[in-house]
């Protein structure tokens, strides 16, 4: 089959397309045809290398995947060879507590064929199109969990979202607006805070001229006098966290679901016992978040945000462009006619 794997880590040159064996379903598994994947920052910190997580070579990335059932193998647990499905990308296993990851610690969806467990086939939707499921499980599920599952964010509340330019931070703000938050989005550059006004944002602007917290003081006053926000999205870390403990209301809360831009900035804990913020952690996504997702879909109430489509071919320039932060949503790939 034809893949877009690598050998070992490295930069976007690393990465290969070419032909590579068709992997085998194990007992309790399928074998998959891809009909679309979507690609995420994951896959740019797969390719490089992440402390404390052992790739298996060769690797191929990719963990979102919607696909057709080719072969079970074992029980058909409810699914038919035929059946378009999406996959949670995601499993634990509740005796070890081993975790995997689909195109991190084994091979993933930027193929023409991918294996999975049953118990991680999602029924799809007549109505929901390959390429908006196969934008949900990565950043839509993760922006779900941490919005509503550990966020609790409420109609009225005010939330600002930073990197919002981004898989999770379109979805961020999609979801914030779902859920009745007045939605401020920061990003990069003044065409991006465009086109996230046109996205729904409430407000945007561009946190490369200003800093979150001078951003914050000025438009909502200072944090003994009723300013700041009531959630504060921050996923990036890196230079923006310090600013983002003083863009947190009093009694307010400050989300994270990732580092892309340093796991290690400073904090200022003044900040934090001063303004009584809480800091909610969130990680990944469950199977369930993922059909909550796949439903507001289905339901016309959530539409994922496609930057563009690629084949398979030519997804290594899909990589450099999340490296580069030159994309707006997600990054679909199909494979090559």
């Amino acid at each position: 089959m034809k893949a877009l794997y690598f050998t070992s880590h490295g930069d976007v040159d690393a990465l290969h397309y070419g032909d590579i064996e068709t992997p085998t379903p194990a007992p309790g598994w399928a074998l998959l045809k891809v009909r679309a994947a979507s690609l995420n920052y994951l896959d740019v910190f797969t390719l490089r290398g992440m402390p404390g997580i052992k790739v298996p070579f060769p690797m191929i990335t990719g963990g979102d995947c919607v696909a057709e059932i080719v072969e079970i193998n074992g029980e058909p647990s409810g699914f038919s060879v035929g059946d378009r499905v999406l996959i949670n990308p995601a499993h634990v296993d509740d005796k070890s507590g081993h975790f995997e990851m689909m195109g991190e610690t084994r091979p993933g969806a930027l193929a023409e064929y991918v294996t999975a467990r049953t118990e991680q086939l999602i029924a799809m939707p007549d109505v929901v199109s390959d390429a908006d499921a196969a934008a949900l499980p990565v950043a839509y599920a993760t922006a779900y969990r941490m919005l509503v599952t550990r966020g609790q964010v409420a109609a009225g509340e005010r939330m600002l979202v930073l990197g919002a330019s981004g898989g999770v931070g379109t979805a961020a703000v999609l979801l914030g607006k779902l859920l009745g938050a007045h939605v401020t989005a920061g990003a990069g550059s003044e065409a991006k805070c465009q086109r996230l006004i046109e996205l729904g944002a409430d407000a945007a602007y561009d946190y490369s001229s200003e800093p979150v917290d001078a951003y914050t003081k000025r438009t909502t006053g200072s944090l003994f006098r009723g300013g700041g926000f009531d959630v504060v999205v921050n996923f990036t870390g890196g230079d923006t966290w310090a600013p983002s403990l003083r863009s947190v209301k009093r009694g307010g809360r400050l989300l994270t679901c990732g580092a892309t831009a340093g796991y290690d900035p400073k904090t200022d804990l003044r900040y934090v016992f001063m303004s009584e913020m809480d800091i909610r952690g969130s990680t990944g996504f469950t199977k369930d978040e993922i059909a909550k997702c796949l439903g507001l879909v289905a339901e016309g109430r959530l539409k994922p945000v496609i930057d563009r489509t690629l084949p398979l071919s030519e997804a290594a320039e899909g990589v450099r462009m999340l490296r580069d932060r030159e994309v707006f949503g997600k990054i679909v790939v199909v494979p090559d006619a």
